[in-house]
C-alpha cells in the first residue's frame, strides 16, 4: 500500500519522471533462452505492475488459479496485453514454468524497483537544499502503527515542492521510536539531519510535547528545526471546539446528527431520500428553479460528519438544505410506519427539531458561516 501510495503521488502537474528500468533487476535468467524475449516478457511485466500502482488498485485477486473467471488485476491486465500483442502470448506460453516473471514475489521485486528509483529521483531533488518533513501516524487495516512521512522543499528551478517519501511501520508511537524511524529513513537516502529546517505535526502530546515530544528530541539536534503545528488541523480544532461552546450550535448539531441516526438507519429509508430528491430535483427543472448540465443536481444521502474534519460539517449542512423539503417528507413516512408509540415519539422528535425556526435559521446561518471557514481550510491544506 505504501509504494501505491508514493507512485501516485508523483502524478501531480510536477511530476518525478521514472523511467522503466531494464537491466538492473536482480531476476535470475534461465540458461538457454533467448534473451531478448526473456527481456520482452519482463517488460510486460514492468508495464502492467507500473499501470497498477498508478491506478492505485489492487494487485492480487482472490482466486488466481487459471480457472479462475477473474484472477485479479494483474493477471487480467496481463490477459489484454498478450490478446494484442501474439509474440508476447507466445513468449510466455512457451517460457518455463520457472521463469514466467508474474508471481507475487516478482510484482513486489518491481514495486521496490519503482519505489528505490522514485526516492532517489526526490532525494537528487532536494540534493544538499534544506527542507521540511511533515509526519503522522495511523494505524492499518491490520492493526499495525504506520508514519508517513513527507519532506517539503524548494527545488532548483524556485518551486515549492511537497513530496510524499514512504510508510514506516513502527511498534509504537512513543516520540523517540518515531524519531529512530525517522532518522534511519534520511540516513538510508543520504539525506543531513541538519538541513531540517521546519517539522509540521499534529497537536498530540507525543508530537508536540514541550519536554518529550518528538519536536524537542529533534529540536535539540538540529536548532533550525523549528515545529509548526498544523495551521489547517487547529482551525479545526478550535471549530469544534467553539461550536461546542455556544449552547444553541451544539444543540443544532445534536438534532442534526439524531436526524441522520434515524434516516440513515435502514436502506429503505435511504432508498426512499434518493427517490425523494431525485422527484423534487425533476419537479424544479420542470419549473426552470435549477440549471442544468455535467455535474449539476446530483442525488446524494446524508452522510454523519467528522469530528476533527469540519469541511464534512460542512458537507452535511449543504446537502441538507438541497434535500430538505425531500428528508421532512421521508421523514412523516418513517413517523408514520413506526410500529409502537415509543418509535413514534422518537421520530417526531425528530420531526419537530427539523421543522422548527430555530434549527432552519441555524442550518442557514451555518451554511454561511462554514462555507467561509471551509475556504479558508482548503487554502490552509493546499
Amino acid at each position: 500500500m505504501g509504494f501505491i501510495g508514493l507512485v501516485g503521488s508523483t502524478s501531480n502537474s510536477s511530476e518525478v519522471n521514472v523511467e522503466l528500468p531494464t537491466t538492473n533487476v536482480a531476476i535470475p535468467i534461465p540458461k538457454n533462452v533467448d534473451v531478448p524475449n526473456n527481456r520482452l516478457q519482463l517488460k510486460a511485466s514492468f508495464f502492467i505492475v507500473r499501470y497498477i500502482a498508478f491506478q492505485a488498485i489492487a494487485f492480487r485477486g482472490n482466486d488466481e488459479s487459471f480457472s479462475s473467471l477473474n484472477r485479479g488485476n494483474f493477471f487480467e491486465s496481463l490477459g489484454i496485453v498478450t490478446f494484442w500483442n501474439e509474440k508476447v502470448a507466445e513468449i510466455i506460453e512457451k517460457a518455463p514454468k520457472n521463469a514466467t516473471y508474474t508471481s507475487p514475489r516478482i510484482q513486489n521485486e518491481i514495486l521496490h524497483v519503482f519505489s528505490a528509483k522514485v526516492k532517489k529521483a526526490i532525494q537528487e531533488e532536494i540534493g544538499d537544499a534544506k527542507f521540511c518533513i511533515m509526519v503522522d501516524e495511523a494505524r492499518d487495516e491490520s492493526m499495525k502503527e504506520q508514519m508517513v512521512v513527507v519532506f517539503r522543499y524548494v527545488d532548483a528551478k524556485d518551486f515549492v515542492k511537497e513530496r510524499f517519501f514512504g510508510l514506516i511501520h513502527v511498534v509504537d508511537t512513543a516520540a523517540l521510536t518515531l524519531k529512530k524511524g525517522i532518522y534511519s529513513l534520511l540516513s538510508q537516502h543520504c539525506l543531513d539531519i541538519q538541513n531540517i529546517r521546519g517539522q509540521g505535526y499534529d497537536g498530540a502530546s507525543n508530537m508536540r510535547g514541550m519536554w518529550n515530544g518528538l519536536q524537542v528530541l529533534i529540536l535539540n539536534d538540529c536548532p533550525y528545526a523549528y515545529y509548526i503545528h498544523c495551521f489547517a488541523h487547529r482551525l479545526q480544532l478550535a471549530l469544534v471546539k467553539a461550536s461546542k461552546q455556544v449552547v444553541p450550535i451544539c444543540h443544532f448539531f445534536h438534532t442534526l446528527l439524531f436526524l441522520i441516526k434515524i434516516v440513515n438507519a435502514s436502506c429503505k429509508r435511504n432508498e426512499q431520500l434518493k427517490v425523494a430528491n431525485a422527484n423534487e430535483i425533476a419537479h424544479l427543472i420542470d419549473l426552470e428553479e435549477l440549471e442544468t448540465g455535467s455535474g449539476l443536481n446530483q442525488i446524494g444521502t446524508l452522510q454523519r460528519p467528522v469530528e476533527t474534519c469540519w469541511s464534512s460539517h460542512f458537507r452535511l449542512v449543504s446537502g441538507l438544505l438541497r434535500m430538505f423539503t425531500s428528508t421532512v417528507e421521508v421523514l412523516q413516512n418513517i413517523i408514520d410506519d413506526a410500529i409502537d408509540g415509543e418509535h413514534r415519539a422518537e421520530r417526531e422528535l425528530a420531526y419537530d427539531g427539523l421543522t422548527s425556526f430555530e434549527f432552519v435559521f441555524i442550518l442557514h446561518l451555518e451554511k454561511k458561516t462554514i462555507e467561509i471557514t471551509d475556504k479558508l481550510c482548503q487554502a490552509l491544506q493546499s
